[in-house]
């Protein structure tokens, strides 16, 4: 099944609540939290006390894609603050074994998330202990981004090195870039779960109907 994950970064902050109950509504599987630290990436964002109220939003699972340096500092901290699924990077991860065994033992899902210039192969000898391999289709940072449309063949090694592995519990999620243009394209390189921010809160359609377009689009055999 193709996922829908909602990314708050594009989220009107006035009505945040409202907005992630919408995208609840509306059939999301998931809630993303975009956690951005200015070092790692040129943006500051969110932190734990956004979790927090998003926890007591909605009863999907959240997301925190940590985008910071020295995440392993933050894991239980966002384990505490209701995230259900905790995203590294690997390129901030020199010991990643360690932390995702540290996100492990928070009793939290595993997620390790790819740059457009890091190679999957990568991943492959910790491919046991990942839950989620998220492909960046843009250069981490902002919202609102096009698509790169070179990280498509990373997806489809993604998916082929899982189905090797015989691991097919793995989901690969997509982020950057993902609209109705672009969703049928991950799908069929391979990816299950799709980040989109903008095209879900653009303020030109009701979420409702952002969602349900998107997801149409990605089963689309249209490319």
């Amino acid at each position: 099944m193709i996922g829908i994950v909602p990314s708050i970064l594009s989220a009107d902050f006035t009505r945040l609540g409202e907005q992630v109950r919408e995208a609840e509504t509306a059939g999301a599987q998931r809630i993303q939290i975009d956690v951005m630290d200015g070092h790692f990436v040129p943006n500051i964002t969110m932190g734990p006390m956004v979790v927090e109220a998003v926890r007591r939003c909605t009863s999907l699972p959240l997301e925190a894609h940590l985008m910071i340096t020295n995440p392993q500092d933050y894991i239980e901290t966002f384990a505490e603050a209701g995230a259900d699924v905790i995203i590294v990077h690997q390129e901030t991860c020199p010991h990643l074994h360690r932390v995702l065994m540290q996100i492990k033992k928070a009793g939290k899902q595993t997620g390790v998330a790819l740059n457009p210039s890091t190679p999957v192969f990568m991943l492959e000898d910790m491919l046991p202990f990942i839950d989620l391999i998220l492909v960046m289709t843009i250069s981490p940072g902002f919202g609102g981004q096009d698509f790169v449309p070179e990280t498509l063949p990373k997806i489809r090694q993604a998916r082929e090195m899982i189905t090797r592995r015989g691991l097919t519990n793995i989901d690969i999620e997509v982020d950057g870039g993902i609209n109705i243009k672009t969703a049928a394209q991950v799908v069929n390189a391979g990816a299950n779960l799709l980040v989109a921010g903008s095209a879900v809160y653009n303020k030109k359609e009701s979420v409702a109907d952002a969602v349900k377009r998107l997801r149409l689009a990605a089963t689309s055999s249209n490319l």
